[in-house]
């Protein structure tokens, strides 16, 4: 990290020059936060507060809700920060957090639905072994495998990536990304760096292979299902996985073509990095009613506390006026006694003289 000197800070894309628009952008990425933080955070509690949905299926559910916060969370309120203060500038270790943080984040995304993919295999093609295969401490050391390695992903091209380097600051993105900054580069893509981000692409391919397999297997079974019934069900089952599966890869494509424009890049990193995050939460609680009535149960428990905390605040404040009351019903008689007295004594006085 010894370009810390040369390169103090970077500078951001800049999305308008118009005060204006840039307060028009920051709104708009406002609501859309806002409602990724709220469809995710509702699946999140949803799943943690009704045990009847501490299955393999609603725990990997969880995992890519909270990989969904994490990354919008990367990336946005920084972008929104520099909107509202009309800068552009983002501290190198700023930069350095933001990188391995997105790669982290986003980097978990293809092996938690891999590892989604694997476990609708297993229901549709192997159901009598489900509870076998996918018992609770298989489950756990497939999403602690997932985290891990992505922990070490994102330190290793953190470090390969930092660790060259910057003939200029100027980002043409609005967040830290690591392909921009390869383009920063003085020397180019050294051997570390090649060497991991093949490695990373033959993950990737991997992944995308193993999907596929499950996917053909998986229709292949339902296929073979005589009643309607349960063709119906297995495809239900699967089918909110594969519409997300099919979004994240169409994103990513569009996300790595090179746009003509700023204006195209801005709005292919857009989709691949926010709209996953926003759509994920409708698909998976639109055809699955057990998140329908773990939401509902949800939202009624909320009611629920917010009477009990009115009336709570309704009875404490009627108690606390009550004694307000008393206490001045109290001063009041003490008062009349205290003039009372006086008036007795003032005539007794007189009758004495």
């Amino acid at each position: 990290m010894g370009n810390h000197s040369r390169v103090p800070d970077f500078l951001l894309f800049e999305f308008s020059e118009i005060r204006e628009i840039q307060i028009l952008y920051f709104f708009s990425f406002l609501v859309l936060y806002l409602a990724i933080l709220i469809g995710n955070l509702l699946i999140v509690s949803a799943i943690t507060f009704n045990h009847h949905l501490h299955t393999p299926m609603y725990l990997f559910l969880l995992n890519l809700a909270i990989q969904d916060l994490g990354t919008t969370s990367v990336i946005v309120p920084k972008s929104m920060v520099n909107m509202l203060m009309n800068t552009r500038h983002i501290s190198y270790l700023g930069c350095v957090s933001q990188v391995f943080l997105l790669v982290f984040f986003l980097g978990s995304d293809i092996w938690i639905l891999t590892v989604m993919a694997y476990d609708r295999y297993v229901a549709i093609c192997k159901p009598l072994h489900y509870e076998r295969i996918m018992n609770k401490q298989f489950c756990f050391y497939m999403i602690l495998a997932v985290w891990v390695s992505n922990l070490l992903n994102g330190l290793l091209h953190t470090c390969f990536t930092f660790g060259m380097s910057f003939c200029s600051n100027i980002i043409n993105q609005f967040f830290c990304d690591i392909p921009q900054l390869l383009k920063l580069t003085c020397t180019g893509l050294n051997q570390n760096e090649i060497k991991l981000i093949v490695f990373v692409c033959v993950l990737g391919v991997a992944c995308f292979s193993f999907i596929l397999f499950t996917y053909v297997s998986i229709f292949t079974a339902v296929l073979k299902i005589r009643s309607l019934e349960g063709r119906k069900k297995a495809v239900s089952t699967c089918l909110p996985h594969l519409i997300v599966v099919s979004m994240f890869l169409l994103s990513a494509f569009i996300a790595h073509l090179e746009p003509p424009s700023s204006n195209l890049n801005l709005a292919s990193t857009v989709m691949y990095s926010l709209i996953p995050p926003l759509l994920n939460p409708i698909i998976y609680s639109m055809r699955n009613n057990s998140i329908k009535l773990a939401l509902s149960k949800l939202l009624n428990m909320g009611n629920s506390l917010k009477k009990t905390v009115l009336l709570f605040s309704f009875v404490l404040g009627g108690k606390l006026l009550g004694e307000k009351v008393g206490l001045s019903l109290v001063v009041q008689i003490d008062a009349c006694t205290l003039i009372s007295g006086a008036d007795l004594g003032a005539a007794n006085n007189d009758l004495a003289g």
